[in-house]
């Protein structure tokens, strides 16, 4: 899914309820026609059924898959118009005034939001809204792959491409400080290796500069690395798992490259290799339980101060086609958020 969230929960304070007395529209960023810029419109406010909340949202994450649903190019197809992303921000829906994170589908990039009630999260206290906004997507991603997925134990080897991404920082972070696992981190330029290295990552591959395997051997030795995580697809994902010790698992998150790779199943049978996908989004119909704890998880580490997450930039809701241009362009380190206050 490439919608998620974070809000506050709160009974219905005298903000809330002037604003629902008040104006019946709220601006979001509306996706019109496929791969053309989004339009900022003043949409009118839908009533609230059962079991759902109001969300004033305060900050929404800009994902890559965003980026590919308004160009058609994802696995999800919304009807047209339709307003990308997850988010998070403040809701009438408790006792108490609580934040919350939430994954949604389709209708974070805006000022407010309908939702189920199930698909939100409380925010420990002392967790700030801006940092809650980051775990969905990025660390649950993250906690699925390496925990769900790959089974990381503490001393093994991880390698992870786009390692400078939100979701590369966040596989980095998660290994490092909570699997105690080493992270050799691989990205497209020396400012991104820095950053990772920066981040917990053991050794870094500049791997716009030769062969990433050559460059893995030397680090990791001739037996390789236990687990990699490719998002970059194509010749990338290839030497990542020719990379791969004995009994290596390999999971692949996605193909930012552009290009989808053939995998040679004689390489998973020499070396007894495990090749396998992680779509986290899907988790949420298919096993709703794990799903869930994969943000529970992300949340419990933030409040214990376990994970460290990185924002790279934050952009206005006007700013949306900035932000996807930063994105696109391969500008973006960390997390990449619009703030709608």
């Amino acid at each position: 899914s490439s919608g998620s969230m974070c809000l506050l929960l709160s009974s219905p304070c005298p903000r809330c309820r002037r604003a629902g007395q008040g104006g019946r529209h709220y601006r979001a960023a509306l996706c019109a026609e496929l791969k053309q810029p989004l339009t900022i419109e003043e949409v009118a406010r839908r009533p609230v059924r059962p079991h759902e909340v109001r969300v004033d949202v305060h900050f929404c994450g800009v994902n890559f898959a965003d980026i590919l649903v308004c160009r058609g190019q994802y696995q999800e197809r919304p009807h047209l118009p339709f307003t990308p992303g997850e988010y998070g921000g403040l809701c009438d829906c408790g006792f108490k005034r609580n934040g919350v994170i939430g994954v949604s589908g389709f209708n974070g990039m805006a000022e407010e939001c309908v939702t189920d009630q199930e698909t939100l999260w409380q925010v420990p206290e002392k967790v700030s809204l801006q940092e809650a906004a980051t775990l969905p997507v990025s660390y649950g991603t993250a906690i699925l792959a390496l925990e769900h997925r790959a089974q990381t134990k503490p001393g093994e080897t991880v390698l992870v491409t786009a390692a400078a991404g939100a979701t590369g920082l966040a596989v980095i972070d998660v290994a490092t400080n909570v699997l105690q696992a080493k992270v050799i981190a691989a990205a497209g330029s020396d400012h991104k290796c820095q950053l990772a290295v920066q981040r917990g990552a053991q050794a870094s591959v500049n791997y716009s500069q030769g062969s990433l395997k050559e460059a893995v051997r030397r680090l990791a030795g001739s037996g390789g690395v236990n687990v990699a995580i490719d998002m970059v697809g194509g010749e990338v994902f290839l030497e990542a798992l020719r990379s791969l010790a004995w009994e290596g698992r390999m999971v692949v998150l996605g193909f930012a490259g552009g290009s989808i790779a053939s995998v040679p199943a004689n390489l998973l049978l020499l070396k007894n290799i495990s090749a396998m996908g992680l779509y986290w989004g899907r988790y949420q119909e298919q096993d709703f339980p794990v799903f869930s704890r994969s943000l529970s998880s992300a949340l419990q580490y933030l409040q214990q101060g376990r994970i460290w997450p990185h924002v790279g930039s934050v952009f206005r809701l006007e700013e949306v086609n900035d932000a996807f241009l930063h994105v696109i362009q391969r500008k973006s380190t960390g997390k990449v958020l619009l703030s709608l206050k």
